[in-house]
């Protein structure tokens, strides 16, 4: 399988694996499956490592191996979350709302098209597992949200976010 795009205009590899695209493409997945809800950044941060670790919170089988000390993987995934936001953004794949509790992402109308054509058996597992995400945020709160992120993967990665407790969604 390829591990990298070699963009036209530019000779420098563009990594598949642990990329804005990547988690471009993941973001889109989620936010389509729990529309019309939209997230802050560090919710989807959240969510970005929770459907592929869906086992974390007892549900399927995680997509990505479970590998020990995951809990810096939050710290690192926020930047590429963000990144994939401005992409998916660009794209327009995903809207960007401004409120009160700042700012917030929701799928735009073109989502639904463009997860519905992610084809590959990864992408079909990821869309299973972000439904299944989706049913479970639904019977929790914001701040049982943060609880279960700080009990399973570390009350430290929660306050680096600075959003413990309050991940602004709407």
């Amino acid at each position: 399988m390829a591990e990298e795009v070699v963009i036209a205009e530019s000779s420098e590899p563009v990594p598949l694996f642990n990329s804005a695209l990547e988690t471009g493409v993941r973001a889109v997945v989620i936010l389509d499956a729990v529309h019309p809800r939209a997230f802050d950044l560090a919710h989807l941060t959240w969510c970005d490592h929770l459907v592929v670790h869906t086992s974390d919170i007892d549900g399927p089988e995680s997509l990505h191996p479970d590998i020990p000390q995951r809990t810096g993987e939050l710290l690192v995934r926020r930047r590429l979350v963000e990144e994939g936001i401005k992409l998916m953004r660009r794209l327009h794949m995903i809207e960007a709302e401004v409120g009160d509790r700042g700012i917030a992402y929701r799928a735009s109308e073109d989502a639904s098209a463009f997860v519905e054509a992610l084809r590959s058996e990864y992408s079909n597992e990821l869309k299973e597992r972000a439904a299944w995400l989706a049913s479970f945020l639904t019977k929790r709160s914001d701040s049982d949200l943060a609880g279960l992120i700080a009990d399973r993967i570390g009350r430290w990665a929660v306050e680096f976010q600075g959003e413990a407790g309050n991940p602004g969604t709407t």
